[in-house]
């Protein structure tokens, strides 16, 4: 039998690529810990996100690669991941925190909160560490939509956030029970945004969602200049004037210089409930041409679906209350495409602080 060595491994598996970094897994680093007992061949493929899209295939691919060498019998594989960091230059960084990314639109009413819900909560299902903050301020809905309201504790200094789906989440709405308005100027605003982000216990975590009020004002460039966002997304609906006002939120990141990660179609079709039949009720298709002659990536199209609002109202997102439904699974997709344009920009940065942990 030939003697396998951990070059020859590693040569094998210079063939495998991930196509979203367009680079091989060994020139990424991504392959570890290489072991060979006779023709026993074992290793480790550390990814950048343990919500990875495209974990199973390299997965596939890697073990096709090593069992095409002379004399190995057995290929063991071991997928974990590592989180990494992408700094950007003038701002600062959350302790813990190692991505974070705000999700907003230009105008109310498109459904941008129950968006960031239901991608905070695919996230965590996948095994990342979410943390969601409802930056909201004057309204907002993430604690019904998470199914946690009432006060707040503090401990150390600390702002506790409260805790559903997995997931660590803080809102305003916390401090403005019910139906309590908060009558605040810009400068309250900013500050209240501030101690959201730095005076909550968030702990570790590998991406905290941001969601945005509508708009270009005060609570956005609080946002932008008090931390580095590894990017945003932006929520849009497919008629032109929805698309149109949602197009000021992306150049007001644009100006800020803020990575734009893609762009989400919300209540892009329905499906009749009865009959499967599929209606464009606000038209479709917008925000993808969109994304194609802005050169952004397109996220995925999201359906108008009673199921959506009714879990919504419940307080559990329906990428966990109805999995197998076609609206989860349609979420879980657009999680998956955006953790990979997340790992993209962070690869892309070339400035990565590594934290190593299990997908």
């Amino acid at each position: 039998m030939p003697k396998i060595t951990e070059p020859d491994v590693l040569k094998a598996l210079s063939r495998v690529q991930d196509p979203d970094l367009k680079t091989d897994i060994v020139s990424l680093g991504f392959v570890r810990d290489v072991r060979i007992c006779d023709g026993a061949v074992a290793f480790e493929i550390r990814l950048t996100t343990p919500a990875c899209p495209v974990k199973e295939l390299l997965r596939k691919e890697a073990e096709e690669s090593v069992r095409s060498i002379a004399g190995v019998e057995t290929v063991s594989i071991k997928m974990t991941s590592e989180v990494r960091k992408a700094e950007r230059k003038g701002a600062a960084n959350l302790s813990g925190v190692r991505n974070i990314v705000a999700v907003g639109s230009g105008k109310g009413g498109v459904g941008k909160s129950t968006v960031a819900a239901n991608l905070a909560v695919a996230f965590a299902m996948d095994g990342a560490r979410v943390g969601l903050l409802d930056a909201d301020i004057y309204g907002p809905s993430i604690p019904i939509l998470m199914g946690r309201q009432g006060e707040t504790a503090v401990r150390d200094n600390l702002i506790q956030p409260k805790t559903a789906h997995g997931v660590k989440f803080m809102s305003m709405g916390f401090f403005a029970q019910g139906d309590q308005p908060l009558i605040w100027r810009g400068p309250m605003a900013h500050r209240a945004v501030e101690q959201c982000l730095t005076d909550v216990a968030w702990g570790e975590l590998d991406y905290l969602f941001v969601d945005l009020p509508p708009g270009t004002g005060d609570v956005h460039l609080t946002l932008v200049q008090s931390v580095a966002l590894s990017g945003a997304v932006i929520v849009s609906t497919p008629q032109d004037v929805g698309l149109t006002i949602s197009m000021k939120t992306l150049r007001m990141m644009q100006e800020t210089r803020v990575n734009i990660l893609g762009i989400i179609e919300n209540m892009s079709y329905h499906l009749c409930s009865h009959c499967g039949h599929r209606e464009e009720l606000f038209g479709h298709g917008g925000a993808r041409a969109a994304s194609g002659k802005l050169g952004i990536p397109f996220l995925g199209e999201i359906p108008l679906d009673p199921s959506i609002r009714l879990q919504s109202d419940a307080g559990v997102p329906v990428v966990l209350a109805a999995a197998g439904s076609p609206a989860a699974e349609v979420y879980r997709n657009i999680a998956r495409a955006l953790a990979a344009q997340i790992s993209i920009a962070t690869h892309l940065a070339g400035r990565l602080e590594v934290v190593e942990e299990p997908a």
